[in-house]
């Protein structure tokens, strides 16, 4: 049926609700958005989402756990240069797009121009006024 968005509701001490406020203002995001990526998560890890008190994380750390904060992944060569590829091809799109937006503005001026005339497509072509890659 689709991906429609969902309103939860709850109620939360006037403490926690200070503190959510001052973490959204902190990421300079809304307080929605501090429940939506605390939500994201919650479900890309299944569940499996703890949150732990800075001091906690570091009395863990000191028990020989191997835990950082924040998490960090390790992304594979091939994926930072196939992301390298796409962005330049974006932007070669978006250079071409820009051109053809250009070349349609112009012929749409010169259509308005030359209302009363017949405009062949064939003498449009051979004009060199816009010259597409």
């Amino acid at each position: 049926m689709g991906n429609k968005n969902k309103t939860i509701s709850f109620r939360v001490n006037e403490d926690a609700f200070e503190a959510l406020q001052a973490i959204a203002e902190e990421r300079d995001i809304s307080l929605s958005a501090v429940f939506r990526d605390y939500v994201d998560q919650l479900v890309e890890h299944d569940g499996q989402v703890e949150v732990v008190p800075e001091d906690d994380l570091e009395a863990r750390a000191n028990d020989d756990e191997e835990i950082s904060f924040p998490p960090t992944v390790e992304v594979p060569k091939r994926f930072i240069r196939e992301h390298e590829r796409l962005e330049l091809e974006t932007e070669h799109l978006r250079e071409q797009l820009d051109e053809y937006k250009g070349y349609v503005n112009d012929l749409q001026d010169r259509l308005e121009d030359e209302e009363d005339e017949v405009l062949l497509l064939d003498e449009l072509d051979d004009e060199e006024s816009y010259q597409l890659r």
